[in-house]
């Protein structure tokens, strides 16, 4: 008898820069025991450089770094890990990319007032990517819409706070039944 493979989750925590990705994810994965990458650490040192001089990134430098966190994605799913990547996946163009032939993923959209946003991005001292930038995401961002698989998640609180609302409006694509260590 040939039993299928548990079916796998993925989170691609997504969103403006500042809004919280990196500290949610981690949450996220210290919940679940997934596997994990910083979506920004599958940048090209191109694109890191040019936004480190305060050049926004264009489609044409997003879509090979977009290859790359969606190759990531078809490994985890392929090894049968569930996991968790960062992503600001801004369009929905990009979001079918990361979609395509990638079953387990789910977006988790972190939303803040911009206010709070630039707060967050002018405290930051150890990121590439400067606060003038954040206009240019904002600008960018398409928001999750509602016949796109995941949820929308206010970030206001702290990031075990977020990471719980998240788990809980997951609900019926919630990932406790997926591979993983689900320690809390």
């Amino acid at each position: 008898m040939v039993h299928a493979a548990p079916m796998t989750v993925t989170l691609v925590v997504m969103g403006v820069s500042g809004v919280g990705k990196s500290s949610v994810a981690a949450e996220l994965v210290r919940r679940t025991g997934w596997e994990f990458v910083e979506g920004d650490d599958l940048h090209p040192e191109s694109n890191r450089a040019k936004m480190a001089s305060g050049i926004p990134l264009d489609d044409e430098d997003r879509w090979p770094w977009l290859r790359r966190v969606a190759a990531w994605i078809g490994e985890q799913e392929a090894a049968g890990r569930s996991a968790v990547v960062t992503c600001s996946a801004l369009k929905r163009s990009y979001r079918a990319l990361l979609l395509d032939g990638h079953p387990s993923v789910r977006f988790v959209h972190l939303l803040a007032p911009p206010e709070l946003i630039a707060s967050r991005v002018t405290a930051r001292t150890d990121h590439y990517m400067p606060p003038s930038l954040l206009d240019s995401q904002l600008a960018t961002l398409e928001p999750l819409l509602p016949d796109e698989p995941g949820i929308r998640v206010d970030t206001t609180g702290d990031a075990a706070t977020v990471a719980e609302r998240a788990l809980e409006q997951l609900g019926d694509h919630s990932p406790e039944d997926a591979p993983g260590d689900h320690s809390r």
